[in-house]
């Protein structure tokens, strides 16, 4: 029933229209256009004045025709860059991209899948449950839009997000994460004339990082010092250094520890270099980025997915992930969100391309689980 030339048309359609984060205003009228020729509501919610777009968070909804409990689908609007002026390439079954650019397919693909999945519904009179889309802003500046939707617009407790690239997996499991921002305040000198009035705020944070252990702390954990700036000129004793950072883990008191770790090794390496007035002076900053995700293997999104799997033959395996997601941050609002993947490799490079079999075995999969969940067949 997955009308794959409808499909393609769409996505091909979706990503020769420039959508970089904060820019997604375009495709998002695109979309509401789609969406309300279909019968669905949409609305907008107040986003964008939070997030520095020029659009808000879609939010569309199909009634269903069936007394059930709504279920939601969704994906992110907006593309890493490079991503204007999108050329698409289809051969031997692939998009590709004309190699200058990103291709969109994270997320555009999810976008196209879940338009073909009501048109297939609607069309065929298929019986459906109350179908909520949210199709998310800023995605990847740091899940900006999930963190800002207004989730009074929302009367489903559970769905699928489909941003991922296995298409026989469902990610079940995601790591928290901690932004760490470091401020080191040093005393500036002349570095040939009298540098033992400076205090060199750059071999402070050396002394600190010396000592850490960064990357892979383990199977649940990492971390990574992602910049440093600091520093005026050569001859000049830095007095001020800035360090961005951040500690991700599955398991929350790991995320702790590691997190104080860091922030203590530069105070433990300021204190070393500490004179009378106080400096150097560290201030750190940590700042929750997004709670872990743990979807119970018995939990409704999980056996519904895998009984529609079932019906398909195919098997969906839990996933474990080491990214975060706007699932993180439902998740954090009591909201489950199951990731299913639709098929997209290479991504956030200009190599990236998707299989339209790849995009059709999702689209069918998530119209067999919203007819597994009319059916009230768990």
């Amino acid at each position: 029933m997955i009308n794959l030339q409808r499909m393609a048309q769409r996505f091909k359609s979706l990503v020769e229209i420039d959508s970089l984060s904060k820019k997604e205003k375009d495709v998002a009228l695109a979309l509401e256009n789609i969406l309300t020729a279909m019968g669905a509501s949409v609305r907008f919610d107040d986003a964008k004045d939070k997030v520095g777009s020029n659009c808000s968070n879609l939010v569309a909804k199909f009634k269903g025709n069936i007394d059930a409990e709504p279920i939601f689908l969704s994906g992110h609007m907006d593309t890493v860059g490079p991503g204007e002026n999108i050329k698409v390439r289809f051969e031997d079954g692939v998009f590709r991209s004309d190699g200058t650019t990103i291709l969109g397919s994270d997320d555009k693909s999810a976008l196209a899948i879940i338009l073909e999945v009501m048109d297939v519904i609607l069309e065929n009179k298929i019986d459906y449950p109350p179908v909520e889309i949210i199709f998310t802003v800023c995605e990847e500046i740091g899940l900006l839009g999930a963190k800002h939707l207004d989730f009074s617009l929302m009367d489903s407790k559970f769905g699928y997000i489909l941003d991922s690239t296995d298409t026989e997996g469902i990610v079940t499991k995601a790591p928290g994460a901690n932004k760490i921002k470091i401020k080191i305040y040093g005393k500036a000198a002349h570095s040939g004339a009298n540098p033992e009035n400076g205090i060199s705020a750059i071999q402070v944070a050396s002394k600190a990082i010396s000592g850490l252990k960064l990357g892979r702390i383990d199977v649940e954990t990492t971390c990574n010092l992602g910049t440093i700036k600091g520093g005026v000129a050569t001859n000049i004793i830095p007095e001020f250094v800035e360090i961005h950072g951040e500690a991700r883990s599955h398991d929350a008191e790991k995320l702790k520890r590691v997190t104080d770790t860091i922030v203590n090794a530069f105070h433990d390496a300021a204190q070393m270099f500490r004179n009378d007035s106080g400096l150097p002076r560290i201030e750190a900053l940590v700042e929750n980025d997004f709670i872990c995700t743990n979807i119970p293997e018995d939990h409704r999104a999980i056996k519904l997915a895998r009984k529609a799997a079932v019906n398909l033959g195919i098997s969906l395996a839990s996933k474990t992930v080491g990214g975060g997601a706007d699932a993180n941050v439902f998740f954090g609002k009591g909201i489950v969100a199951g990731v299913l993947g639709t098929g997209m490799t290479d991504v956030h490079t200009v190599n990236e391309s998707i299989a339209i079999k790849d995009m059709e075995a999702t689209a069918r999969l998530v119209l067999e689980i919203l007819k597994v969940h009319a059916a009230g067949d768990r």
